[in-house]
């Protein structure tokens, strides 16, 4: 199992390009499954997770080329409905399959996805959607069995909470149902707004994505079409962090600051200089040391559970006491253990977690619980004295397009152990 070997204490310098968002690209993929026509998606990442849901697509018959971070998918034929647990228990987007394989062909058999180390993430709203719009649905040995053999209608569909992967679910199955479909309550996060930029290319008609009430009025059928994924938000602020803890100045290109929502503000009250610049931002550290900040987690625009992580190593040598309140996922400070071991001076309590900056922190062994808990520690470890070891370093692979590379160019010392 690889390791990445961090020698910590140097500053940032360079330019990071930040690639499409990988939490996007997975939807946008799913998408493919609704018409019979070929899909071209630009600034698509090579991550762990890209592949899985091609291997995926593939076995549901979808043809595929990737050159580049130019993907280009075709459904013409489906010769098969079944998800297998294999495949999907591996990554819970997969379970998106589901919505767009019942519209299309009326069934559909998909796996539960499997555990996940940040909490239950239960499916139940998904299903829920999937019923209000006429689907059948059963459970069997952990499967969903799924029919709608006259096709899916229009709803109204409130959801009781905020969820993304709910929304993007609705989303994908209404396209083709009979009738409107109004989702209320629905995800406001960028990639909500990209799921249907990439809908609306193939035929569809989705309105209002990116505000609470969603729109989607249902067509015969989609077509084929191009869309370019959007910059990817988590990456933006996670190496917006990166320099903070270590020092230095960088240019993030390719991105946007509107996809940070709160967490724009937060960054710049801990004494970051943050500037807009055309296609991309400039950071660098104003100051010795920066200020703690507390931060809530909430659905966007509030500050994104994603970069929580992240956050906590940033304040782990900020000066003074943070409180970070986790409230989207339950079990996601799983690294504040791990950030101890390298002198951070964190005790939780509940969903809140006290954190009370030190000077600097120290290289140790750690190891890596989920993906944005890996690149807490890969903050920690640029930032600390010594060497840090960081172990289980796959779980960056789903999500951190050439992260080595890409800091490695800034002057980092970074390398990737192979065991």
């Amino acid at each position: 199992m690889d390791k990445l070997a961090i020698i910590g204490g140097r500053p940032l310098y360079g330019v990071i390009p930040i690639s499409g968002a990988k939490n996007s690209a997975l939807k946008v993929m799913a998408a493919a499954l609704l018409t019979d026509e070929a899909l071209t998606l630009t600034n698509v990442p090579r991550l762990a997770d890209v592949d899985m849901l091609l291997r995926l697509l593939e076995q549901h018959g979808v043809t595929s080329s990737f050159e580049g971070s130019t993907l280009r998918l075709h459904a013409q034929t489906i010769i098969s409905t079944e998800a297998p647990y294999d495949l999907v228990r591996k990554m819970r987007a997969s379970f998106n399959v589901l919505g767009p394989l019942l519209a299309r062909e009326g069934k559909a058999r998909v796996s539960l996805p499997g555990g996940c180390a940040i909490g239950a993430r239960p499916v139940d709203l998904h299903l829920k959607a999937l019923e209000a719009m006429g689907a059948k649905i059963d459970l069997d040995e952990g499967y969903v069995i799924a029919e709608a053999a006259n096709g899916l209608h229009g709803a109204e569909i409130a959801f009781p909470f905020v969820s993304v992967g709910a929304t993007e679910h609705a989303m994908l199955a209404a396209t083709l149902a009979k009738g409107t479909t109004v989702l209320e309550n629905a995800a406001r996060e960028p990639e909500i707004a990209d799921l249907a930029d990439c809908l609306n290319a193939m035929g569809a008609k989705v309105s209002g994505a990116g505000h609470s009430t969603v729109t989607i009025e249902g067509v015969d059928r989609l077509h084929g079409g191009e869309h370019r994924v959007l910059p990817d938000r988590i990456e933006t602020g996670a190496y917006v962090m990166a320099v903070a803890a270590t020092g230095g100045e960088l240019t993030l290109t390719g991105t946007d600051a509107s996809l940070l929502g709160a967490a724009w503000g937060v960054l710049q009250e801990t004494g970051l200089d943050m500037e807009e610049r055309d296609g991309g931002i400039c950071v660098k550290r104003n100051g010795e040391r920066y200020k703690a900040s507390d931060i809530v987690t909430q659905p966007f625009p509030g500050f994104p559970t994603d970069l929580q992580a992240q956050f906590m190593a940033l304040m782990a040598t900020a000066d003074g006491v943070s409180k970070i309140k986790e409230t989207i996922f339950e079990n996601r400070f799983m690294h504040a253990p791990e950030l101890a071991r390298m002198g951070a001076k964190i005790s939780v309590d509940g969903q809140t977690a006290t954190v009370q900056g030190v000077p600097r922190l120290k290289g140790a062994p750690v190891m890596a619980t989920d993906l944005r808990a890996s690149m807490s520690l890969i903050i920690a470890a640029l930032a600390a004295e010594g060497q840090t070891m960081v172990n289980r370093v796959y779980h960056l692979d789903r999500g951190f397009e050439r992260l080595e590379e890409k800091l490695q160019t800034c002057g980092a010392l970074i390398e990737r152990v192979k065991e």
